[in-house]
């Protein structure tokens, strides 16, 4: 077996929570088989969620501020601040991304989505220095994989299930992050009645978390359409 490198991006405050858990777990569990992991732990690390002018060391404060101007500026010259640059070197350096998040308002948490603002920029991730979206892409061959707890039971989450679909719900996420940024996302491996999880819950949970987990560089992505599928003059 090749031994590949997995970033695992965890976000949630409760360092004794189901999150923090199924982070241990797949961190173990990747590890066990001879992968190498890093993991960030959003809460631990007390991540600044809010993009702003603190972000660009050379923004003049009188000046209006674009931020994607000021990004790509800061990230070609390297001005970045030191935990963004922490975080996209995790993430050159990995060969696959995992996010373990409880959701929210049916979304990331804040943490999170600071995460994919401050870490995502223009430059980097997308912008005019690297490849088109919706390509293999800056981010290219890299996968991905979402692990979500919900509290709601599974069947609410389909067709006809009040909530909708939940590749509706997470398609801002799958496609508008990180497709967009050209890494391949997977189905996602979602947790569902965790309000009060019991062990026998939690065990059947990880032994199908710990089957995808050994999929992750096997099975099919989502098979989302590239930028060469689309007519761009529409």
């Amino acid at each position: 077996m090749q031994r590949k490198k997995i970033l695992l991006v965890s976000s949630h405050p409760e360092p004794r929570s189901l999150n923090a858990a199924l982070t241990t777990f797949a961190a173990g569990h990747l590890r066990a088989a001879g992968h190498e992991v890093r993991v960030s732990d959003l809460y631990a690390m007390k991540w600044k969620a809010t993009v702003d002018a603190d972000d660009i060391p050379d923004h003049v404060a009188d000046r209006r501020l674009d931020v994607l101007a000021a990004h790509e500026r800061a990230t070609l010259a390297g001005r970045l601040t030191p935990d963004v640059l922490a975080e996209q070197e995790k993430l050159r350096w990995s060969d696959a991304l995992i996010l373990q998040f409880p959701l929210w308002w049916f979304s990331v948490p804040a943490m999170l989505k600071g995460w994919f603002d401050r870490v995502l920029t223009n430059g980097f991730a997308h912008g005019p220095a690297v490849p088109p979206p919706y390509t293999e892409g800056a981010l290219g061959g890299r996968r991905a994989l979402l692990s979500v707890t919900i509290g709601a039971r599974e069947g609410s989450f389909s067709d006809r299930g009040i909530h909708g679909r939940l590749a509706d719900v997470l398609y801002p996420v799958q496609h508008g992050v990180l497709w967009f940024i050209g890494m391949a996302p997977l189905e996602p491996f979602a947790m569902y009645g965790t309000v009060d999880v019991s062990s026998a819950h939690f065990t059947a949970a990880t032994r199908e978390y710990a089957r995808r987990l050994d999929g992750l560089f096997t099975e099919a992505p989502i098979p989302f359409r590239s930028l060469g599928d689309y007519d761009r003059t529409r």
